[in-house]
């Protein structure tokens, strides 16, 4: 096997003679070209020996910047009919001979398990009933409930449960990807302090084609439970805890950190993917509130955006999970190391602009302290194109 530290992105014409090496795994992850969770999956998978290529509707942005991914390949979004999004699949793992294909983001993830029978490789995520589940935020709740686990109260958003709605609310679409979608983006979760104020967000959401639904508002620190679900257990349980998010206050992990594993909270989130029949990598998201009780919130079952710590705190979830795949052995898959911290620092900066906790100058010095000794979602001083490609972005769009 080569050496892949060593080696520089593959171009085209020499995929053939690449392809031709079968002692090498390889991997296609395709998504968009600015996902962190999918840029720390491929330097996972190139540090495991793996061979990377990428599929993106645009030219790879920090992704393809990365040295860990050797070719790009261009794939359209999952969108009408799914035509094009297959047949650029199928043209990437004609010119890579890819053994596996990852999604990059939900949308991606289901079009895989949808289209999965016209897909000539191993395609990483369970079947279309599954996901299709899983992303489903009225029967994920559903789910949840039928193993004990809590889970905020989420109804579809009629006229008649908008009418009798009281209090604060979080509006969301019930699933973010569904077959012959035509909207180009996907619509993130707002809260609103009343249902009317969440009239326009309901309306949009209708208007592009999607079910709104009407979810129980749950105050409370974010956490997540990782690992990957095989044969009834989840293997290299990472379970972390965020305590800066962005946007705030109802964001993504802009810092984190690993915690050891409730292990109540594991046994009910087997058997909650024994339910759902998932397999492969899972982030189960919760907010705990002052009563203690996580809350299940999200399903991740992709590459997620702290998907750098997990890497960190307990290498090698990807690797398995692709060699899960391929139907080969896999070493015991032992919890992460706890204490272990994680930072999104281009995130938590325009956190502590925004938040200014104990003034700005001291937020943001208190940001920087915490990067010091972080592991980074983008940043690496042996991988520096993707900061590179996103600084050089920035400027760009600042002229």
């Amino acid at each position: 096997m080569r050496n892949t530290d060593d080696e520089v992105p593959a171009t085209e014409p020499a995929l053939k003679d690449i392809a031709a090496n079968r002692t090498q795994r390889r991997a296609l992850i395709v998504g968009t070209g600015r996902d962190r969770g999918a840029l720390a999956a491929a330097r996972s998978l190139r540090r495991a020996g793996w061979f990377v290529g990428i599929g993106t509707p645009d030219s790879g942005g920090m992704l393809g910047a990365s040295r860990a991914c050797e070719a790009h390949h261009p794939v359209p979004r999952p969108r009408h009919d799914g035509a094009a999004f297959v047949d650029g699949i199928r043209q990437a793992v004609e010119a890579g001979a890819y053994d596996v294909v990852f999604g990059g983001g939900d949308d991606w993830m289901a079009a895989l398990a949808e289209y999965r029978s016209d897909i000539p490789t191993l395609v990483a995520h369970p079947d279309a009933g599954v996901v299709e589940a899983a992303l489903d935020k009225v029967r994920l709740a559903e789910y949840a409930a039928k193993v004990g686990l809590a889970a905020p109260s989420t109804e579809l958003a009629t006229d008649q449960a908008v009418r009798d709605w009281r209090g604060p609310v979080v509006i969301k679409c019930r699933e973010h990807w569904s077959p012959g979608q035509t909207r180009p983006h996907r619509i993130e979760a707002k809260l609103f302090p009343d249902i009317t104020a969440a009239a326009s967000q309901i309306r949009r959401i209708r208007q592009a084609g999607a079910q709104p639904v009407l979810q129980q508002v749950i105050r409370g620190g974010l956490g997540a439970l990782i690992g990957v679900f095989h044969e009834g257990r989840l293997g290299g349980r990472t379970q972390q805890v965020s305590t800066r998010l962005w946007p705030t206050p109802n964001g993504a992990s802009a810092r984190a950190e690993t915690i050891p594993v409730d292990e109540e909270l594991a046994c009910k989130a087997e058997a909650l993917l024994s339910e759902l029949g998932w397999h492969g990598l899972v982030e189960l998201q919760f907010l705990t509130g002052d009563d203690g009780v996580p809350y299940l919130i999200d399903l991740n079952g992709r590459f997620f955006g702290s998907m750098a710590l997990a890497n960190a705190a307990r290498p090698g979830l990807t690797d398995a999970w692709g060699r899960l795949l391929l139907g080969e052995p896999v070493p015991r898959l032992d919890d992460a190391r706890t204490g272990v911290r994680y930072t999104w620092l281009a995130g938590d900066l325009r956190r502590a602009f925004v938040e200014r906790r104990r003034g700005l100058v001291a937020d943001v010095g208190d940001t920087l302290a915490w990067s010091r000794r972080a592991q980074h979602s983008i940043w690496d001083p042996r991988d520096l194109g993707p900061t590179l490609n996103l600084a050089l972005g920035r400027f760009a769009r600042g002229k």
